[in-house]
């Protein structure tokens, strides 16, 4: 059991919390279940989870509150939302205090395991390898520089943050509003127009190999292709 990685299930549904539960135990997860937000609160401090599952809407503390307050005292645990809320504004918000994930209900057992298992698979690559490999290219985000054979090419501090959000989600689409919010402050034109030009040096930073691609997804944000 203690091999296990641990995940704290916040869901003060009992029907969905104990599915959730029952499911990632027989997928080999330790499972840890709250049922309200003070409860999930003492038990991160307690039991020092791998991940957290965090419902929405709780009873006596909410889970972006609980998130607010984890997030003060941790800035690397891996965080995934279970929302009924579809507007747009609701999952930025998640987004913007910290979450990395987030799933809208209702969903499938699988889609939640697919997701906790690519997000602790990214950020154990970003922990374990200073070089992050980016097609011919090694991304060192800490450092902020690309390497490419021979040749080391320089980033700036936002193109460094921005090229690492579209790495931490390589083939899908980071959502702009998300990524101006989160760089930039705002989602208004004048920071809209700025995260194109830094999206267009990055590309040209990037040229070296013709396999990477940053798309634009009208409408929507981008998609780093490697």
């Amino acid at each position: 059991m203690d091999n296990l990685i641990k995940v704290l299930l916040a869901e003060d549904e009992p029907s969905l919390g104990q599915i959730i539960k029952e499911s990632l135990e027989t997928r080999d997860f330790n499972v840890i279940h709250a049922s309200n937000g003070e409860v999930a609160y003492e038990l991160y401090q307690k039991e020092e989870p791998d991940i957290l599952v965090l419902d929405v809407m709780m009873p006596k503390k909410d889970g972006f509150t609980l998130a607010q307050e984890i997030r003060k005292e941790n800035k690397a645990i891996p965080i995934i939302f279970l929302t009924a809320k579809s507007q747009t504004q609701d999952v930025l918000e998640g987004f913007h205090i910290g979450g990395n994930d987030y799933l809208k209900k209702p969903f499938s057992m699988e889609e939640l395991i697919v997701r906790i298992k690519a997000l602790l698979d990214r950020i154990a690559l970003t922990k374990n390898n200073e070089h992050l490999p980016l097609g011919d290219y090694s991304f060192n985000y800490t450092k902020q520089k690309l390497l490419f054979q021979e040749e080391t090419i320089l980033l700036t501090h936002r193109e460094s943050e921005l090229l690492y959000h579209l790495y931490q989600r390589k083939n899908e689409i980071l959502d702009r509003a998300f990524i101006l919010k989160k760089l930039w402050g705002d989602n208004d034109f004048f920071n809209a127009r700025s995260m194109d030009v830094f999206i267009s040096k990055l590309r040209k930073k990037l040229h070296k190999d013709p396999k990477i691609q940053i798309l634009n997804v009208r409408g929507f944000g981008y998609k780093l292709l490697i």
